[in-house]
């Protein structure tokens, strides 16, 4: 049977840390806790799975103390877990298995990754698989019968293990501290960053959140040549300017996307825009491309439940305009009556992807 070090960062964690440990710790040859700076109770319950545990001085870099965590492992493998995850009896089990029939050229093992939707700051799925499982010494193995090479890619496994990730809060004013950080430190974002800190914004940013991201998304549009890069930011910008309530700025950037391939971040935002005006006619013609016409790029709310929420409370307000006067359109009326219980009923039922 495999060996594995389970290798962990924390900081105050004590509201969860328990519950964590009391899942996994029985699973684990070694518990290593890495400590960023807890002002509670974190290391005392800590101390009570393990007398491993390490102070790691916080530098906003979780890579940083990961790496330093990892340092510390000695078994074959290392399973890296967040405090705010549980494994359940059944993914228990899995785990086990898993150890038990483990095969030795096996480098990374990934697992599905579940969150509940109301703490989703980046997922656009029920379940994600993600590493979890790596390979502590890794060999080098030579491939080819001729114009022989050292296999540089990982041997990688999906296994049925679900990890379920229950957080009591939001990350993401945490998050978004780290991103700008991250940006003015380095001048640039790697693609990856790039992507996560616009669905962040997306997902759970508030104005200020925007406004603070504001002149790094300018500069990624002014600056950078991947179509990717240039329109993440426009969707990040066209939140910021329609909050703003900078019309000139906000038809110029989505009239240019729409020469593009259409996303339905744009469209969304478009649709948005022209509800909070009252011109609900061009606002169900926005929600509609949203929901049914285009594709999300970042946050896939923005093609699903948002859109057809709009469409609802847009023929909502036209019904009740309509009614409002004198004389009434009766066969209008009958219209947004179809209309609106075909999209309240498509928002009660859309649901994320499972995966």
């Amino acid at each position: 049977m495999a060996t594995i070090s389970l290798c962990m960062i924390v900081k105050n964690e004590e509201a969860v840390l328990t519950r964590c440990l009391d899942s996994i710790a029985d699973l684990m040859d070694e518990i290593i806790i890495v400590d960023t700076g807890s002002t509670d109770r974190t290391k005392e319950l800590a101390a009570k799975y393990t007398n491993k545990i390490y102070d790691f001085k916080w530098t906003s870099d979780f890579s940083a103390a990961r790496n330093f965590s990892f340092s510390k492992a000695t078994m074959e493998y290392i399973y890296t877990a967040d405090a705010d995850e549980i494994l359940d009896d059944v993914n228990r089990e899995r785990f086990l298995r898993l150890k038990s029939a483990l095969l030795p050229e096996l480098e990374i093992v990934q697992m599905k990754y579940v969150t509940e939707t109301e703490f989703d700051t980046v997922l656009n799925a029920q379940k994600e698989y993600r590493p979890k499982l790596f390979k502590r010494l890794r060999t080098f193995t030579w491939v080819d019968p001729i114009h022989e090479t050292v296999r540089l890619n990982p041997v990688i496994f999906d296994s049925d293990i679900e990890i379920l990730h229950r957080p009591q809060s939001l990350h993401s004013k945490r998050d978004f501290s780290i991103f700008i950080k991250a940006f003015e430190h380095d001048g640039q974002f790697s693609p990856k960053i790039r992507t996560m800190y616009a669905k962040e914004l997306l997902k759970t940013g508030d104005k200020k959140d925007f406004m603070d991201a504001k002149p790094i998304f300018r500069m990624i549009l002014e600056n950078e040549l991947s179509d990717d890069a240039r329109k993440e930011a426009s969707c990040v910008l066209a939140r910021v300017y329609r909050l703003e309530d900078n019309k000139n700025e906000f038809f110029k950037l989505t009239m240019k996307d729409m020469l593009t391939t259409p996303c339905a971040e744009i469209c969304y935002e478009l649709g948005t825009y022209f509800a909070a005006q009252r011109d609900y006619e061009e606002a169900v013609l926005w929600y509609y491309n949203a929901a049914y016409e285009t594709e999300s790029i970042l946050d896939i709310h923005t093609s699903g439940d948002l859109p057809l929420l709009g469409l609802t409370e847009c023929y909502e307000m036209l019904l009740a305009d309509e009614k409002a006067k004198v004389p009434s359109n009766t066969a209008l009326i009958i219209q947004y009556e179809v209309m609106l219980d075909k999209y309240r009923e498509a928002s009660r039922n859309w649901r994320m992807p499972e995966e």
